[in-house]
């Protein structure tokens, strides 16, 4: 797998949503992205690329693009 598909599934296991759907996703643009939500991705983000992320970093995953390029902090190409 792809660090792009490795990603994406992350997306997908935790909102329940189709690849169609997460380009433009943003939190809380679907009822699953909610706080709850949020924190199921961002463990689901940490444990797909073995990586800490930094609180600062956490609250700034705001949407789906804004991941990639927060995943580039810890050496990780999408």
């Amino acid at each position: 797998m792809t660090n792009l598909e490795i990603y994406n599934k992350a997306f997908m296991d935790t909102f329940e949503i189709e690849e169609s759907q997460l380009g433009g996703l943003e939190y809380q643009a679907i009822p699953q992205w909610d706080s709850v939500g949020h924190m199921g991705l961002v463990a689901a983000i940490e444990d797909a690329f073995d990586i800490m992320m930094d609180t600062d970093d956490i609250i700034d995953l705001s949407s789906y693009e804004k991941g990639k390029e927060i995943l580039k902090k810890y050496d990780v190409e999408i």
